[in-house]
């Protein structure tokens, strides 16, 4: 698993958690919950096309003959 897939998952889960627990018991600072949220959801999209990418290269050339440019 690489680091930003890693952070992306631990972001996301740590800004719901905040989200949740803002809603109940109204905290300074709960707005940034879903900004670690946002930031967690972005990570997780870099992380899995990065993944995706690897993979791409350890499989060899694409379907169209060529290959990483």
């Amino acid at each position: 698993m690489n680091t930003a897939l890693a952070a992306g998952l631990a972001l996301t889960f740590a800004g719901l958690v905040g989200y949740l627990v803002g809603l109940t018991a109204p905290y300074p600072g709960r707005a940034f919950s879903v900004t670690g949220v946002m930031v967690g959801i972005t990570l997780l999209a870099i992380g899995r096309w990065n993944d995706s990418e690897d993979r791409r290269d350890e499989n060899g050339p694409d379907q169209n003959g060529g290959g990483p440019a």
